[in-house]
């Protein structure tokens, strides 16, 4: 039996389904959303992904909900676009993630025994390799070119470690990156430029593998590097602000931001 909940939200669906197709009504629809292909959508719905993660990452629920909202249109968006094309609609969309999350799910929808989170995430990737297979793709095709390059780096080695193609620990990898940082140092040595680009691309990818081994999302730690960096410099530009904004030195920069560290850690 269907609750309110969910006659509400198919009601609440149905209006942004109506929205959409008004917004491409070739007669009375907005010109910028009619000149809109899936080509040109992409680019935004990359960025509302990164919007959405960007409200959890500050926690805030209000702004995660318009997000989410501006995801959703997205999708909404896409699927319009398919249907005026005779290729799918929203309903074909739903459909097939319905069916496909029920049968990756066997341990809720049928008699599979699998219970705890790890053995269900194998079930998962295995499922995944055999629909790769029956498809007649390679163990790398489906990894989006669109991901950012130190998660894609991430899953690059996680799913050729799948078929055995991996370092055995950590360590290994560490030993990797300190032969990586030597051929970046000869490669700026010699003063190749193309050379030293492939060589940093070499550094960045066994960083990127060091951070699996290490159970870290890189992109995860990256960003949490990043606001830190941000903290912290706020803190010296405020100190140089204060003092009327004249040229401080390296140093002076250093320490002030050495205070930004203590003051994080509680010993200032």
């Amino acid at each position: 039996m269907k609750t309110d909940t969910y006659d509400n939200a198919e009601s609440a669906l149905a209006g942004l389904l109506n929205v959409m197709a008004r917004l491409r009504d070739p007669l009375q629809g907005c010109p910028w959303d009619l000149e809109q292909t899936f080509k040109t959508i992409a680019p935004y719905t990359i960025e509302e992904a990164y919007e959405v993660a960007d409200a959890i990452m500050r926690a805030d629920m209000p702004a995660l909900k318009e997000e989410l909202g501006d995801l959703l249109f997205q999708v909404v968006f896409y699927a319009r676009m398919g249907e005026e094309a005779g290729l799918f609609d929203f309903a074909a969309i739903a459909s097939a993630l319905s069916a496909k999350m029920i049968s990756r799910h066997p341990h809720v929808f049928a008699d599979a025994a699998e219970r705890d989170a790890a053995t269900q995430t194998e079930a998962w990737e295995s499922m995944k390799a055999h629909a790769r297979k029956a498809k007649g793709a390679g163990i790398l095709d489906d990894i989006p070119l669109a991901l950012p390059s130190l998660t894609r780096a991430e899953k690059l080695t996680k799913r050729a470690a799948r078929v055995g193609f991996d370092w055995p620990d950590a360590e290994r990898v560490l030993d990797k990156l300190d032969e990586e940082l030597v051929e970046l140092a000869q490669a700026r040595e010699r003063k190749d430029v193309a050379e030293v680009f492939d060589e940093m691309g070499d550094v960045l990818f066994v960083l990127a593998n060091l951070a699996r081994k290490l159970g870290i999302d890189p992109e995860a730690a990256l960003r949490h590097a990043n606001a830190k960096f941000e903290r912290r410099f706020r803190h010296v530009e405020a100190a140089i602000n204060a003092d009327g904004g004249r040229p401080f030195s390296l140093d002076e920069m250093e320490a002030l931001w050495g205070q930004a560290k203590r003051i994080e850690r509680g010993l200032e």
